[in-house]
């Protein structure tokens, strides 16, 4: 396996706009609730996507699994669970704060947990501090971080400036207090993702061992390890999915062609809202099949692949608000603090795809091997 940070680099934004895309396809879903067209979705990005890709690329997908043992498929179980808990609030973060905002709040926590807590946890950080290219990865980190922080403060100049009614017209249901709470548990649990990741690992071992053996690309070792994380992430989105449904009485959207609005029943697009929920379901797993395979190129500082796919997603959402005229209205200083915010974001990503490009030279490999 030979690092190509680049070439990382570039599946990680390839990651970032699968993620920052998958919620349009939602806005052409009609006459569903939120629970309805969030659970139809998640079918096709936890659990079928998942499968059938790993299966089509990885010799023996769930072989492998099965020979990892409990803990590993406990623990990324576990962590994918607790995912869910963020996962299923991040829709929400997007209703109450638009995909520009919401998206920069909810992804800066998501950032710092998910890329500091594995190394800390692992009682690495302060190797990667003392090294070069661990130096800049983790500037690269707190740049990223700036980088949020300009972009929130983008959301709260508008938030300021914009009357409620100009608000409403493009993001309905906007709040901002309940915006930034949610936006805040939806963070820090979905950091649990990256976790789940790490104990997942001596799955994705095996599946490397597999793919040696039948002598097909290491780019799709970690496919069987999404499979089980998102199991986890499945069982809590569809528990708290179904628990909708039956407080709002919208089960019966799954299969009624008809509904009641505006006292008057109406035809409900049953196949566009299928569709269109798939192709966001599995919009949203392809961030990860390409996360999966930038990780594997980046060397030694994989936890740095956090960050980047934090950072590509932050990018391409803040592009994605501009296109909606999600900023329509504001003044020029909140769309220079967009523009701002959003140059700092693609600095960081060269910064830390620069760390892990100098952690690749073969002269530093053997300076640290020779110490």
């Amino acid at each position: 396996m030979h690092p190509n940070p680049l070439l990382g680099l570039f599946y990680h934004w390839l990651g970032g706009l699968a993620s920052a895309s998958f919620y349009i396809p939602y806005r052409r879903v009609q006459l569903w609730s939120w629970e309805t067209y969030w659970l139809v979705g998640g079918f096709f990005s936890w659990l079928i996507a998942p499968m059938i890709l790993a299966n089509l690329l990885v010799p023996d997908a769930i072989g492998a699994i099965r020979e990892a043992g409990w803990s590993p498929i406990c623990w990324a179980y576990f962590w994918g669970a607790m995912w869910g808990l963020g996962g299923l609030t991040f829709g929400l973060t997007m209703r109450y704060l638009g995909i520009a905002l919401g998206m920069a709040i909810a992804l800066g926590y998501c950032a710092a947990f998910g890329t500091l807590m594995p190394p800390i946890f692992k009682g690495e950080i302060g190797k990667i501090l003392s090294e070069t290219p661990g130096q800049f990865i983790l500037f690269g980190v707190f740049v990223c971080l700036a980088g949020i922080a300009i972009s929130g403060m983008a959301g709260m100049s508008k938030e300021k400036e914009m009357p409620e009614e100009e608000k409403k017209k493009v993001i309905k249901e906007f709040n901002f207090v309940k915006g930034i709470l949610v936006a805040t548990f939806s963070g820090v649990m979905s950091a649990s993702f990256s976790y789940g990741l790490q104990a997942g690992k001596p799955i994705a071992a095996i599946a490397l061992n597999h793919l040696t053996e039948a002598k097909s690309a290491d780019l799709w070792q970690n496919l069987p390890v999404l499979i089980v994380v998102l199991w986890g992430g499945f069982t809590t989105n569809f528990i708290w999915c179904v628990y909708l449904n039956i407080k709002n009485r919208s089960a019966h959207e799954y299969f009624t062609p008809t509904t009641k609005s505006n006292d008057k029943i109406v035809s409900v697009p049953m196949l566009g809202n299928y569709v269109f929920s798939a192709i966001a379901g599995v919009t949203w797993y392809l961030q990860f099949f390409f996360y999966s395979m930038g990780e594997t190129k980046m060397g030694e500082y994989k936890f740095s692949s956090w960050t980047l796919h934090m950072a590509s997603i932050i990018i391409f959402s803040t592009l994605w608000g501009v296109a909606l005229h999600e900023w329509k209205g504001s003044s020029k200083k909140t769309h220079v603090l967009v523009t701002i915010g959003l140059a700092v974001l693609v600095l960081s990503t060269f910064i830390v795809g620069y760390g892990n490009y100098l952690n690749s030279l073969p002269e530093y490999a053997a300076a640290v091997a020779a110490k």
